[in-house]
């Protein structure tokens, strides 16, 4: 079992459409398992009354028991690789229950990131996006704002990511750039393969196929997994502001040296 996680907008998608080449990895878009989890955990929780009546132990086990039954009819035959972002703040908890997982973090500029979420607000011009809460009067500043913001979706992620390479985890975390994974696919798959250590598979990076269209139309925001056929990097101005630009463009945190302390890999 292993996972990823990260920032929205970063590649997870493109990552899963790729492994899935792959006959003996099952990997997708966000599952539910990470909102189960956080359920279960508050039931066992000193919150519930009845918790006096669960030790750790029997935590343990609940937790387990739930990524076990959920995919049961898939993790003996195929390597399960679940995505979710709020992975990067449950290292502790992956590393009790898992000893061997390991955690792909997808990471680009944060900028960008606000761009491509501002551009599929603007191709669905006929439609609200649950990511704003069908909001019909904000503006690209608002929008950018609540991305940002400390419970927004870029937001968190954001905070998650920066916790999760400083966890006394963090030599179990890959963080895998956007700009890697779409300029130089075949380096980044093959690190990823190094790292999860997984025998090196064939990939056909110009024949990329997934399908998400249901899910996405129920959030109102239609392409928001979509991926290309080919993996390449598309060159483009931002739709931003220059302040908008200016204000998120600097927050690559991963990139710098005096940041990284633990020496996270990042590729």
């Amino acid at each position: 079992m292993h996972f990823i996680s990260g920032l929205p907008r970063s590649g997870s998608t493109l990552l899963s459409a790729v492994l899935l080449q792959n006959p003996i990895i099952h990997a997708g878009i966000t599952s539910p398992l990470g909102s189960m989890t956080n359920a279960m955990m508050r039931e066992m929780g000193q919150g519930n009354e009845t918790a006096v009546f669960i030790d750790d132990r029997q935590r343990e086990a609940v937790l387990r028991g739930l990524f076990d039954n959920y995919y049961e009819a898939i993790h003996p035959r195929q390597t399960v690789i679940d995505t979710n972002r709020l992975w990067c703040t449950k290292l502790h908890m992956i590393a009790g229950l898992f000893p061997q997982a390991k955690v792909i973090c997808c990471v680009r500029n944060i900028a960008w990131i606000i761009d491509s979420v501002e551009r599929l607000v603007r191709a669905n011009r006929w439609e609200l996006s649950k990511i704003f809460d069908f909001d019909t009067a904000g503006s690209v500043y608002s929008r950018a704002e609540g991305l940002a913001s400390r419970s927004g979706m870029v937001g968190y992620a954001y905070n998650a990511v920066k916790e999760a390479m400083h966890s006394d985890e963090s030599d179990r975390l890959l963080l895998l750039r956007y700009e890697t994974l779409t300029e130089d696919p075949g380096a980044a798959i093959g690190a990823v393969y190094d790292f999860l250590g997984l025998e090196p598979f064939l990939h056909d990076f110009d024949n990329i196929f997934f399908e998400t269209q249901e899910f996405d139309a129920r959030l109102g925001t239609p392409g928001l997994h979509t991926v290309g056929r080919t993996v390449r990097r598309n060159e483009r101005t931002t739709v931003l502001p220059p302040d908008l630009w200016n204000r998120y463009s600097g927050d690559s945190v991963w990139l710098d040296p005096v940041f990284n302390t633990r020496g996270v890999r990042i590729i």
